[in-house]
C-alpha cells in the first residue's frame, strides 16, 4: 500500500485527506481515504461525502469509454476514441462552417481545476474562437463576486483565512447552512461562540446552523435586501456608524445613508416578517463587538436582485467599521470545489486569466502575447450562464455545445426549458466522469478522469491555491481533459500551446495572471506542497502569499471600499391567489450538486435517498397531509412530486424542496429563470407555487423529465 496527501473533490472547503491505495495503483482495488490532520483548513475532520469519496473511483459507477449516438434519435453505444473525437470534430466544423464560429459554445463547472478551466477557456478562444463560454459556477456565487468587486476592486470569497472566523467577534450568516453544506467548517461557529463571540444566522428555515446561534432572524424569502437596509438605517438612527472608518476608508456613504433612511425598522418588519425587537437586538449586538463579519451564501445570492443584496450586507460591515482590519470584513462561502479558481482564469463569458475582464485592451494585450496570439482576433464577452442555454438550437444561439463537468438537466433554473434547449441542438458533446442526466442527451460522451488520477490545483473559498495529486491510475479507457483538449485542439488545426502535463498548463497560467487582480505568479507546485497552499495574490517567488486581504487599502484605484446605494424591491414573482406559497431551494448533508457523483454512493444513499417537499404543520394541515405522503409542487414553469416532510422548522408561507434530484421530484422544474441584470445570476432561492396533495403516480410519471 501506498499513501498520498490530496484533497476531497466537493465543497470548496477542499478539505485535506489522504488516500491509502495498493502499489499497483488500481482504483479497482480498495481505496481507503485517511484522515490529514496537518491540513490547517479541516484538521482531519471529514464529512460524509468526503470520507465516501473514493467510491466513485470505481469502475462499477463511472464511465469507462466514449459513446456515441447513432441517427437522431439511437442509443448511445460505446466507441473507439478515434471515432468520438472525429465525430466532434465533424459537428464543430459542420456548425461553424454553416452559422459561423459563435454557434458552437463551451459550457464549463466549477469543480474543475485551475489547470482545466485555464485550457478550456484558451481552447474557445484560441481554437473554436466562439466568445460563448461560461460555466455553472455562475448560478453560485456570481451575485458575490460582482458585489464584492464594486466594493472592493477584488473577488476573493474570504478576503481571510477560515481560522479568523472563531477569533472574531460577531459573526452574520446570511442565507448559509454550513452543518449541511460544509460541515467540517462549522467547528469555527463553535469555536467563535467558545471564545466568547456572537453568532447571528439570518435563514427561512430554522436549520442545524441556526439551532447554534445567539440569534436567528427568519425573513421571507426574497427579503434579504429589505433587511439589510434595515440594520444599517438601526446603525445610523443609533449613531452606531464608524464615522471615522467610514471617512478614511469609504465612499459613497451619503448617497447609501439616504436610500437606508427610507426602510425604517416597521416598514422592514412588514416586508421582511421579522419582528423590530430582533432587528434592533441584530443590529445592537453587531454593533458591539469590537471584531465583525458578515458572510454570505446562495440565500441572499441567488436572487434577481442578489447583487444589490450582497453589497447591501457590505454596506451593514462597512458602516460598522469593521472591514480592511483584522478579524473583520464581508466574505462568500464559495459553494463548489474550485468555485473560487473556476472564475478566475477565462470560463467566464466576460474574463480573461487572472481574472482580468475580456473587454479591458490591457488585458485583451497581456493574455493574446502568452497565447501567442493577436488580441484583435480574441472574440469580446459571450453570454452568461442561462441565457447560453436558453438560446440553444435558436437561429441567432448556439447550435453546438461541448459541456465539461456540469449537469444543467438537475442544476438549471426552469430545468425542463433547459433540457428542451439541449434536445434542439445540432450537436451536444459531454465530457464527464458519470452518465449524468445531461449526458445521456448527447451525441458524444467523453469519459474524464476524475480528481484523484490526476494531478491539478483548485483554489478554495479562503483563495488558498492546493495541489491535488495523482493517486491511482484511471481505468482503461478513461483520458484526463488536458489530454482530450490536447488532442482536439490538434485535430482543429492549433498543434501548438495544449500540452497534456498539467504541472506544464499552470507555469502557463502563471504567466498568464501576472499583474492581474488574481495573481498567480508566484505560485508554483513545489511552494504549494510545501507550504500547504498558498494564498493568491502572489505576484513574485520571494512574495509571501496573501492570506489576509485590505488590511492596508482595498483593491480599488483610490484604495477605499464603496458603498452600493441600493434600495428593496420585491422578487420577480411573489406569491398570489394562483400560487400562494413560497419556494426556497437548497442542499442536504448526504448529497452535493446536482448529484451526479454522491447518488452513486450506497452509503450517502442510504442517508438521503430522495427528495421532498418540508411543509410548516399548519400547512400539512390544510392540505390533510401526513409525513411521508406525496405532494404536487407547482409553479408557472412546472411541477414536482415528492414526500411531505412535516417539520415546524420551516415558515408556514415557504416550502423547502433540496435539488440533487432529477426526474419528477426535480425542484428546478419550479425555480424561476428571472436574471440579476449584473451578475447574471438566476433566482434560484425564490418563486410562487402551489402545493396540494399528489394526484395518482402514474398520472405523474415523466412530468419532470419533458
Amino acid at each position: 500500500m501506498t499513501t498520498t496527501e490530496t484533497h476531497c473533490p466537493y465543497c470548496s472547503l477542499q478539505c485535506g485527506m489522504r488516500l491509502r491505495v495498493p502499489v499497483s495503483g488500481a482504483a479497482s482495488e480498495t481505496v481507503e481515504v485517511l484522515e490529514r490532520p496537518d491540513f490547517p483548513v479541516n484538521r482531519g475532520a471529514l464529512c460524509g461525502k468526503g470520507r465516501t469519496a473514493a467510491a466513485v473511483l470505481s469502475p462499477a459507477a463511472r464511465l469507462t469509454a466514449p459513446l456515441v449516438r447513432d441517427g437522431e434519435r439511437g442509443r448511445l453505444r460505446e466507441a473507439s476514441w478515434e471515432e468520438a473525437l472525429s465525430r466532434v470534430v465533424r459537428g464543430v466544423t459542420a456548425v461553424q462552417d454553416r452559422y459561423g464560429r459563435d454557434a458552437v459554445g463551451v459550457f464549463g463547472g466549477g469543480g474543475l481545476t485551475n489547470e482545466k478551466a485555464y485550457l478550456l477557456g484558451k481552447f474557445a478562444r484560441v481554437v473554436l474562437r466562439t466568445a460563448n463560454i461560461d460555466y455553472n459556477g455562475r448560478f453560485c456565487m456570481s451575485s458575490a463576486a460582482a458585489a464584492h468587486r464594486r466594493a472592493f476592486g477584488v473577488d476573493r470569497g474570504l478576503p481571510f483565512p477560515m481560522e479568523d472566523i472563531a477569533r472574531t467577534g460577531c459573526v452574520i450568516l446570511v442565507g448559509a447552512n454550513p452543518a449541511e453544506t460544509m460541515p467540517p467548517a462549522l467547528r469555527y461557529f463553535r469555536e467563535l461562540k467558545e471564545n466568547g463571540g456572537r453568532l447571528i444566522v439570518v435563514d427561512p428555515r430554522r436549520t442545524r446552523t441556526a439551532e447554534l446561534a445567539d440569534l436567528h432572524l427568519q425573513p421571507l424569502p426574497g427579503t434579504d435586501l429589505a433587511l439589510a437596509l434595515g440594520l444599517l438605517h438601526l446603525l445610523i438612527a443609533d449613531r452606531a456608524v464608524d464615522e471615522a472608518f467610514v471617512a478614511e476608508r469609504t465612499t459613497g456613504f451619503e448617497q447609501a445613508r439616504a436610500a437606508a433612511m427610507a426602510h425604517w425598522p416597521e416598514r422592514v418588519e412588514s416586508l421582511t416578517g421579522v419582528p423590530v425587537a430582533q432587528l434592533r437586538s441584530a443590529a445592537g449586538m453587531f454593533a458591539a463587538a469590537a471584531t465583525g463579519m458578515v458572510l454570505t451564501a446562495r440565500g441572499p445570492e441567488q436572487q434577481s436582485k442578489g447583487t444589490d443584496t450582497v453589497g447591501a450586507w457590505i454596506n451593514v460591515t462597512l458602516a460598522a467599521g469593521k472591514a480592511g482590519r483584522l478579524h473583520c470584513g464581508y466574505g462568500c462561502l464559495t459553494g463548489q470545489g474550485n468555485g473560487q479558481g473556476g472564475r478566475e482564469h477565462g470560463q467566464k463569458a466576460d474574463q480573461l486569466p487572472g481574472y482580468r475582464s475580456i473587454e479591458d485592451p490591457a488585458a485583451r494585450a497581456h493574455v493574446a502575447s502568452v497565447w501567442g496570439v493577436e488580441a484583435a482576433d480574441l472574440p469580446r464577452s459571450g453570454r452568461s450562464a442561462y441565457e447560453l442555454l436558453d438560446g440553444l438550437g435558436r437561429e441567432d444561439g448556439v447550435r453546438a455545445l461541448w459541456l465539461m463537468g456540469s449537469n444543467p438537466v438537475v442544476s438549471a433554473p426552469r430545468a425542463s426549458h433547459v433540457s428542451q434547449r439541449l434536445r434542439s441542438l445540432d450537436f451536444l458533446v459531454v465530457s464527464d466522469l458519470v452518465l449524468s442526466e445531461t449526458a445521456r442527451l448527447a451525441d458524444v460522451v467523453l469519459p474524464s478522469a476524475q480528481w484523484a488520477e490526476e494531478t491539478g490545483t483548485t483554489t478554495n473559498l479562503e483563495g488558498r491555491v492546493i495541489l491535488r495529486r495523482r493517486a491511482v491510475r484511471a481505468p482503461e479507457g478513461v483520458r484526463s481533459d488536458l489530454s482530450v483538449l490536447h488532442e482536439l485542439a490538434g485535430r482543429l488545426g492549433v498543434a501548438e500551446g495544449f500540452p497534456e502535463d498539467p504541472e506544464e498548463v499552470f507555469e502557463e497560467l502563471r504567466r498568464a495572471s501576472a499583474g492581474g487582480p488574481a495573481d498567480y505568479a508566484g505560485i508554483s507546485y513545489a511552494r504549494i506542497g510545501a507550504e500547504d497552499g498558498v494564498f493568491w495574490p502572489c505576484p513574485d517567488e520571494g512574495h509571501p502569499g496573501t492570506p489576509r486581504l485590505f488590511l492596508d487599502r482595498f483593491g480599488t484605484p483610490d484604495g477605499r471600499a464603496r458603498f452600493a446605494a441600493v434600495s428593496h424591491r420585491p422578487a420577480a414573482e411573489e406569491p398570489d391567489a394562483e400560487y400562494p406559497l413560497y419556494l426556497t431551494t437548497g442542499r442536504v448533508v448526504a448529497q452535493y450538486q446536482s448529484g451526479a457523483q454522491t447518488r452513486r454512493v450506497p452509503e450517502l444513499n442510504r442517508a438521503a435517498p430522495g427528495p421532498f417537499v418540508e411543509i410548516h404543520p399548519y400547512l400539512a394541515r390544510q392540505l390533510g397531509v401526513a409525513e411521508g405522503e406525496p405532494l404536487t409542487v407547482s409553479s408557472r414553469r412546472g411541477r414536482a412530486v415528492a414526500p411531505a416532510r412535516v417539520t415546524d422548522t420551516v415558515r408556514p408561507d415557504t416550502v423547502f424542496m433540496p435539488f440533487h434530484w432529477a426526474g419528477a421530484g426535480r425542484a428546478n422544474s419550479l425555480t424561476n429563470p428571472a436574471l440579476d441584470p449584473v451578475s447574471g445570476m438566476p433566482e434560484f432561492k425564490v418563486c410562487a407555487v402551489r402545493v396540494e396533495r399528489a394526484a395518482p403516480a402514474a398520472a405523474l410519471v415523466g412530468e419532470a423529465e419533458r
